[in-house]
């Protein structure tokens, strides 16, 4: 849906022609509000935002289905690991790399500071 001039207010005059604006919203135009010459917000039917909601959430539930998918593909493919094994070893292997990094174990004394 494109937007005319008459479609573009300044929050000033949104201000003063509201109850004006909310008709014309209602009869099905939309509202973009300026600010500091930016768009600001959008006035838009209520009935309409209700439904770019639910747009909003079929559209996630779609992404979530099709993440599923891939899953279980992964797993048919062999493509999956044990989160409990993963992480364990993941622990493991950061222990052992923060072991070798400390000071004890690079063969010099750590420096003492002195006050």
């Amino acid at each position: 849906m494109g937007f005319s001039a008459s479609d573009v207010v300044p929050f000033t005059q949104a201000r003063s022609r509201l109850s004006e604006l909310a008709d014309q919203v209602k009869a099905g135009a939309e509202k973009i509000i300026t600010k500091n010459g930016e768009s600001y917000v959008a006035l838009i039917d209520a009935d309409r935002l209700d439904y770019y909601h639910r747009l909003d959430r079929e559209r996630i539930h779609l992404l979530l289905i099709d993440d599923a998918k891939r899953g279980l593909a992964d797993i048919a493919a062999g493509r999956s690991f044990e989160a409990d094994r993963e992480i364990g070893q993941l622990q493991k292997r950061r222990a052992a790399a923060a072991k070798a990094s400390s000071p004890a174990n690079s063969g010099k004394p750590a420096s003492k500071k002195r006050g």
